[in-house]
């Protein structure tokens, strides 16, 4: 292997080009148009530019990929994760075109790749499998008698594809046809494929995951599991490896019966098993019942926390197995050192429904103490045609605390102004008592959503803080030009003023700063970051904004759900439309529901209203901001 193209973008394609450096192979990165300039173009050696900005029309043409590697001289390709990664027939025409493909065969990519026969093929082999219906047969009636039989609460799921998407949680008949339309259209839409299965829903459940590795030779090992089961929406949120809670004979368990999957399938090169674990059916030492959830037959986006505690590189061994060599160890060499977590930093907005947020990249800046996995620079754009991640922030130390503590640190440096991310929210959930104690499942956030939304006041050393930084000292001796007290010491009076106008007077002297009356030490632990004409400042998650003057920070939209004016919150297609003018709706109804990012976004009203207006029609694409529907409250307020 020679030179390396990348069929992929942003911080997975750098992430593989820093290792294919390493490894002295030449690599080739191809693009849209809208990722002309981006950090991945940049860093490969050659780069070829494959089609326009949207992913059908470039990342996810088979016929483009090749002939760039065509073009180019290239002997090997790497799919990364996302777009063709889990594409059977993509990996067949690699290989057909002479090209080593670093992944596994299609075969296996075939099996696994659909939910339903890779259950079906985990089920033959002995590993335990949710009970459902993985049948062919999709018509309305066949689905709904077998959700009879499975009995409420079941879960709708695409059988291809991943991330949440085609995935429906149904605790009644009277939601199972409207969530299993839902589900088929986002289905197909996102993977072409409208297959769905239904299962059990498992009320409290916990998502641990098993990287294992195959190689030509028959070797399958596994490099220990991770916990992804903080999650919103089905989508992770924050992953950690190992998993926290578990007993050392079930992590054995979970980890023979990973490699009995690979084994099975005859697995080569990197692969996840997941497994979900029902907490609500414990044995008598506290070990759950575990179950086969899917088999991802590429790498996870999450696997820097395995390379962090087992010290090797994964897209290396990647690599390595492509080119015909045995692993690079076998099981007894594997050794697990110490606790990793990731975060996911996304441009989106947590008070938003954690709606996709959409811009330039103003201002980018890491901390030095955690591994940061990115694929931007400042002044790149966050659009609306990929997944909308910033970066991967890493933390690795000897106990699982001391890596969150350091996770914690790391999220309250970031700096990024241009769009609004979920660094808060990422800082407020690994610094929550429950997560910290190891309290996790997948229902973990919505389970803790009021404390992790709730407004909270500046303590006073934090506002301390943000007057030392923001007043200097007075010289001794100077004081104010008073008549008679020219060597008194020197005091500074002033006002710190919050976005909504609050106001926090304070002392500045030359023993420290006073508030209220009394001398407050400043909290070594915040984190200062300058904006506007002040500091933000970030103590575990929560974050207040300061300045001198009072600043006017706090806007007001010229329209906005208040005053009955319905918005898109970002650029999307409107799938379909509930109400018409002269209708009446009550607070939460439906309106419409937009589809944006290959998911649906349900609009509500937000009061008891009158739908004066309809602006948009079902079908019809809509920027971010656009008026879609105008309310009028009842009764004329």
């Amino acid at each position: 292997m020679k030179k390396l193209l990348i069929a992929n973008r942003g911080e997975i394609a750098c992430r593989i080009i820093r290792t294919a450096r390493r490894m002295g192979i030449a690599t080739v990165a191809v693009h849209s148009d809208a990722d002309a300039q981006a950090l991945h173009v940049r860093e490969a050696d050659e780069a070829v530019h494959i089609g326009p900005a949207p992913a059908r029309e470039s990342y996810l043409l088979p016929e483009k990929i090749l002939e760039a590697a065509r073009q180019t001289g290239a002997d090997a390709v790497h799919p990364g994760y996302g777009f063709l990664s889990e594409n059977a027939d993509f990996a067949e025409a690699v290989r057909k075109a002479g090209l080593v493909f670093v992944g596994p065969s299609d075969q296996a990519i075939r099996v696994m790749g659909l939910k339903d026969s890779a259950k079906s093929k985990m089920k033959a082999a002995g590993v335990p499998i949710t009970p459902g219906y993985m049948g062919e047969d999709q018509s309305l009636p066949r689905l709904e008698r077998m959700a009879e039989m499975i009995g409420y609460p079941l879960l709708i799921k695409a059988v291809a594809g991943g991330g949440g998407k085609g995935m429906r949680p149904v605790n009644a008949k009277s939601e199972f046809t409207e969530a299993l339309l839902a589900a088929k259209r986002e289905a197909a839409a996102a993977f072409g494929n409208d297959g769905v299965m239904l299962e059990k829903l498992i009320t409290r459940p916990r998502h641990v995951e098993v990287q294992i590795f195959g190689d030509a030779h028959g070797n399958v090992v596994h490099l220990f599991e991770r916990d992804c089961s903080l999650q919103r929406r089905h989508q992770k949120v924050i992953e950690e490896a190992p998993a926290p809670g578990l007993s050392a004979e079930l992590r054995h368990i979970l980890g023979v019966a990973a490699a009995t999957a690979g084994h099975a399938i005859g697995y080569e090169n990197a692969g996840t098993v997941e497994f979900i674990l029902d907490m609500d059916d414990v044995d008598e030492h506290g070990d759950p019942k575990f179950y086969f959830m899917e088999m991802n037959t590429r790498l996870q986006v999450e696997h820097p926390v395995t390379e962090a505690i087992t010290g090797q590189d994964l897209v290396e061994w990647q690599i390595r197995v492509a080119r015909g060599e045995m692993l690079p160890l076998m099981q007894d060499a594997i050794e697990c050192r110490g606790h990793a977590v990731e975060a996911r930093l996304y441009a989106e907005n947590p008070d938003k429904g954690f709606l996709p947020s959409t811009g330039t990249l103003t201002r980018l800046a890491f901390p030095p103490a955690a591994r940061i996995d990115t694929g931007v620079v400042e002044g790149a754009d966050v659009t609306v045609h990929y997944d909308p991640m910033i970066a991967k922030v890493i933390t690795h130390a000897p106990t699982r605390e001391e890596a969150l503590a350091k996770l914690v640190q790391a999220l309250d440096a970031i700096e990024v102004e241009g769009v609004t991310t979920n660094r808060g929210f990422l800082a407020r959930l690994a610094a929550h008592p429950a997560f910290i104690a190891g309290e996790v499942d997948t229902g973990f956030i919505a389970r803790h959503e009021p404390e992790l939304f709730e407004a909270t006041a500046a303590p006073p050393g934090v506002v301390a803080a943000v007057v030392e930084k923001l007043v200097a000292p007075p010289a001794a001796g100077t004081g104010f030009a008073q008549p008679f007290r020219l060597n008194l010491p020197a005091v500074t009076h002033g006002a710190l003023w919050t976005p909504d106008g609050e106001e926090y007077r304070f002392t500045r002297g030359p023993d420290g700063v006073q508030l209220g009356g009394e001398t407050v030490p400043r909290d070594g632990q915040a984190t200062l970051v300058p904006v506007d004409d002040g500091y933000e400042a970030r103590l575990k998650g929560r974050s207040w904004r300061f300045a001198l003057e009072n600043p006017g920070w706090q806007g007001h939209s010229a329209a906005g759900p208040s005053d009955g004016s319905i918005l898109a919150p970002m650029p999307g297609k409107v799938i379909s439309l509930h109400v018409n003018p002269g209708d009446r709706v009550a607070a939460g109804d439906r309106l419409l529901v937009l589809e944006a990012m290959k998911m649906e976004h349900r609009l509500t009203a937000p009061f008891d209203a009158r739908v004066e207006q309809v602006s948009v029609a079902a079908g019809g694409q809509v920027a971010e901001g656009a008026l879609l529907i105008t309310l009028a409250r009842e009764g004329g307020e």
